[in-house]
């Protein structure tokens, strides 16, 4: 195979045409009635089901055209957003049966795909829980064939994902993974041999060939090494994926709490420092949004019990002044117009990431809380964050998750902000609503 770079596969258009004026209109492209939900500084723009698959993640945006991760569907759909209030389902891409390719990253017209076992597909889990409370090596009681590994894909044809490179690891794949563009990616893989999974940096010099060239774990991580478990019961040590700034590369590591990395040398990730929180917390670090301008990071914790059973979960303001020794000094404030706790898994789930080419800030702050629905935070004063907008989706009319004992309520999963503050947000069960925040 020829080598492609990067720059061969030319630049990506990111971004959205200018909302024309005039009444809105409902999506009947996916024929399904949107939702309209409420909420404060928000409009609603459309729904989509995703082509009639409404389980989503993560969500990406290339050449006017969306790109959503599917939780239990076992692949990507691709969506024409020209027309934001008209969504367009135009292509699908699959990985096979019981892959699991739920996040993935875009930029310069390519796009990373993580491809790993459909956990969920494969254990006889009777709620949420047992996902999060369990090594992943330990997870599955009826393995099937799946892929396991990274997989890039050229996108400049944007209703095509065209497949050139593929770098396998054995074991049960990639959970998610950060690449704004450049030569390097973290990717959050699990090997053959190890708990669950941990840090693997990439070089993509050559775009058809990715290597592999660092790796870092959590002490215990390692059985085929020996290394003995320091896990408590009920507790999971993984990475769930890193954000990198510059050199540093800052690390969620589920009931591991969070680390930060020298990456000088990718070949050679160098710890800085690591702090948990779980106990007394109940763990879950999920996102690590770094604000290298302020020297501070935005960590959520995913909550992953419904009805708030294992307590309440929180997102961490960390002063990292001195990064050998963060501090956290702040929690965003809880949403507290109903009781949550009544109604599903109410809590963090994930942050916008600030990306290129998206809104970026350093003072508000978007996320997403499950039955919670969409936030926006001021962290102007970091000691004193103070919610300013959100917006409460619908339950939806039926769940698309397979394991019992689930409560049917709302799920935002993943979030993405335009610069002109279009906002993207999937639900694990309910498809793909847009919003357009007027704060």
């Amino acid at each position: 195979m020829a080598t492609i770079t990067r720059r061969d596969c030319g630049k990506g258009l990111l971004g959205l045409a200018a909302l024309a004026s005039g009444p809105l209109q409902s999506d009947a492209q996916d024929n399904a009635v949107p939702p309209q939900g409420i909420g404060q500084r928000f409009r609603h723009l459309s729904y989509s089901d995703i082509g009639g698959r409404p389980d989503s993640v993560q969500v990406m945006l290339n050449r006017r055209h969306l790109y959503v991760g599917h939780m239990f569907s076992n692949g990507v759909t691709i969506l024409d957003a020209a027309d934001p209030r008209k969504l367009k389902p135009v292509g699908f891409f699959t990985g096979g049966d019981f892959t699991r390719t739920h996040h993935l990253q875009v930029s310069d017209d390519l796009l990373l795909l993580a491809n790993g076992a459909n956990i969920v597909a494969m254990q006889s889990y009777d709620n949420i829980r047992g996902y999060f409370e369990n090594a992943l090596a330990d997870s599955i009681t009826n393995r099937k064939k799946f892929r396991s590994g990274l997989s890039i894909h050229d996108i400049s044809r944007p209703s095509e994902m065209r497949e050139i490179a593929f770098l396998e690891t054995p074991g049960l794949g990639i959970n998610r993974l950060w690449w704004a563009g450049g030569r390097y990616a973290a990717i959050a893989a699990h090997f053959d041999g190890f708990t669950d999974h941990f840090l693997c940096m990439v070089d993509l010099q050559n775009i058809t060939k990715p290597e592999i060239v660092g790796r870092w774990w959590m002490p215990g991580m390692n059985r085929a090494a020996g290394e003995p478990s320091t896990l408590a019961p009920g507790r999971r040590v993984a990475l769930h994926h890193m954000i990198t700034a510059g050199n540093r590369g800052y690390g969620a590591w589920r009931d591991g709490g969070f680390t930060v990395h020298d990456l000088s040398d990718p070949a050679n990730p160098k710890l800085i420092s690591h702090i948990n929180w779980c106990p007394p917390f109940p763990g879950g670090t999920h996102t690590p949004l770094p604000l290298p301008g302020r020297k501070l990071a935005v960590v959520a914790d995913e909550a992953n019990a419904e009805k708030c059973a294992k307590g309440m979960f929180a997102t961490f303001i960390v002063d990292l002044r001195a990064e050998e020794n963060p501090v956290p000094i702040a929690t965003l404030p809880a949403p507290k117009e109903r009781n949550f706790c009544g109604f599903g898994t109410f809590g963090p789930h994930n942050l916008h990431e600030n990306r290129p080419g998206t809104f970026r800030s350093e003072e508000t702050i978007f996320a997403t809380y499950n039955v919670a629905g969409v936030r926006v935070f001021d962290i102007k004063d970091a000691f004193a964050p103070k919610e300013i907008a959100y917006w409460l989706p619908p339950a939806p009319k039926k769940l698309i998750d397979p394991r019992p004992n689930v409560a049917l309520a709302a799920k935002s999963a993943d979030i993405l902000v335009t610069a002109d503050g279009l906002v993207y947000v999937t639900d694990w069960n309910a498809g793909l609503n847009v919003l357009q925040y007027e704060g």
